[in-house]
């Protein structure tokens, strides 16, 4: 077996939010064996702890929210992947705000930064989950099936569909964590305009830019609907009549959107608590989903 590993230094990032807007910090710090990942709200009264669990996951809409009471932090999947892919177990994350930093929509900025302060092995040994000879398999409404089956290691395996000429099928895959920092931390979260007024409207994503999400253009608008839109996300106006990929930057892979959906899987499989010794295959994956896998697969460690 191995050794637990927590951060050697402790580090910082910083950026707005992707739903409140707001400018929020993040401070990574060592943690003790067996600690596991826990988010410290140091903006609230009490400065509570809130353990990074499946259990206490409360929302999935637009991304993975965990809570103590009223004590809430949202969008917390690309930190937890970037701790887990880099094999950490413990780790306190101090937090001034209601969500995580959202960087540039990927996980190669907490990534980099976990590289930067390096790592350190602890005395405990690790404590690992390993699928059972059995398949675990849960099923969505729609479409969505993930089964985890026993591997030496964790790895991952990922196929998309979506009903547009613009993103129809993908798929991606992780056979190692080791190449989680050069083909998978990189790709950004990505977003359909016709998704995008709802989440206005909702009061939502007042941290989204074309810097960091991919947003997909695919129906036509009015001008003066497109206008609008960009008015409230806070982004330049641009011609309505050309559909694709609106973002500043190109995509890293044209499988982009596949390999952050497996991202994803990464981060919200973290919340197992332990390290997975298995290979979890996603149809049609997403937040809801994926908790539903890591609650059973939690459950079998009770």
């Amino acid at each position: 077996m191995s050794k637990q590993i927590t951060l050697k230094s402790s580090f910082r990032l910083e950026s707005v939010g992707l739903h409140t807007g707001r400018y929020i910090h993040a401070e990574f710090c060592p943690a003790p064996v067996n600690h596991g990942y826990r988010i410290q709200r140091v903006d609230l009264e009490g400065q509570p702890i809130i353990h990074c669990l499946a259990d206490n996951v409360v929302e999935t809409q637009r991304g993975t929210v965990i809570a103590k009471g009223d004590a809430r932090v949202s969008t917390i999947e690309h930190a937890m992947a970037a701790l887990y892919a880099s094999r950490i177990d413990n780790v306190l994350i101090k937090l001034d705000g209601p969500e995580m930093p959202i960087m540039d929509g990927s996980a190669i900025m907490f990534v980099n930064a976990i590289h930067k302060a390096g790592l350190q092995e602890q005395e405990a040994e690790k404590n690992y989950l390993i699928i059972p000879d059995r398949r675990v398999e849960v099923k969505g409404p729609n479409g969505e099936l993930l089964i985890a089956i026993p591997d030496q290691e964790a790895s991952f395996q990922v196929m998309i569909t979506f009903d547009s000429a613009w993103l129809a099928s993908q798929k991606a895959e992780l056979n190692n964590l080791d190449d989680f920092t050069g083909d998978i931390a990189s790709a950004r979260t990505f977003v359909f305009v016709r998704e995008l007024l709802p989440l206005v409207e909702a009061g939502l994503i007042k941290g989204g830019d074309l810097d960091n999400a991919i947003v997909i253009y695919e129906n036509q608008l009015p001008q003066d609907k497109y206008d609008a839109l960009a008015d409230k996300m806070g982004v330049p106006h641009q011609d309505a009549t050309k559909l694709g990929y609106l973002n500043h930057r190109p995509l890293v892979w044209k499988n982009e959107p596949a390999r952050h959906k497996l991202l994803d899987i990464v981060g919200d499989m973290a919340l197992v608590g332990r390290p997975i010794k298995g290979r979890i295959i996603a149809v049609k994956p997403g937040h809801t989903i994926n908790n539903v896998l890591a609650r059973k697969l939690s459950d079998s460690i009770r």
